[in-house]
């Protein structure tokens, strides 16, 4: 038996899609060279990866061993310079490149918190619209009496982000200059 998956309202499968779209431009405008970094650190992280990485080695120490065991000079002998010297230098490599992608993905997290900042900013002001008629409403409405409710009256006046901001700032000062 075939289960049926609920569809999702329009709105939110706009948004879905609206989310998605960004995503896939922040990959669109990634150039090659950061796709290419990318694709390895992403390589890098899978277990195949590290399998592959071990059984390499693994490989390097046994083989080395085994050509010293059969009496014969071993490229890289016991401590096995050459591989810690690979092993530094992949290591350097690696750091690079994950640094890179956290770079690439760093730009997609500032342009999200930016959004997500001008969403809340701009629902504030629709919250204090929305606050705003309904007083009005209460108001010019008879049997509701024409008391003011100061809380909806400041409810009704959209966050000044600047203001918010200092008062934010001015707290954590405070709080630092008592600690």
């Amino acid at each position: 038996m075939q289960s049926v998956k609920p569809s999702l309202p329009r709105h939110i499968e706009d948004t879905v899609a609206a989310i998605s779209e960004v995503h896939a431009e922040h990959r669109l405008h990634a150039n090659r060279g950061q796709k290419l970094v990318g694709a390895l650190t992403g390589a890098a992280g899978t277990p195949v990866f590290i399998g592959l990485l071990t059984v390499l080695v693994v490989g390097w120490i046994v083989g080395n061993l085994a050509v010293s065991a059969a009496g014969r000079t071993a490229p890289d002998p016991p401590p096995f310079q050459a591989l810690a010297c690979v092993a530094s230098l992949a290591a350097l490599y690696l750091a690079a490149m994950i640094l890179g992608t956290q770079k690439h993905d760093d730009q997609m997290a500032t342009h999200r918190d930016q959004l997500t900042l001008e969403l809340a900013i701009l629902s504030d002001q629709k919250s204090a619209k929305i606050i705003r008629l309904l007083e009005e409403l209460r108001m010019n409405d008879p049997d509701q009496g024409d008391h003011t409710d100061a809380e909806a009256e400041a409810m009704a006046i959209p966050a000044d982000p600047k203001a918010v901001l200092d008062k934010i700032r001015s707290m954590q000062a405070g709080v630092r200059q008592e600690g």
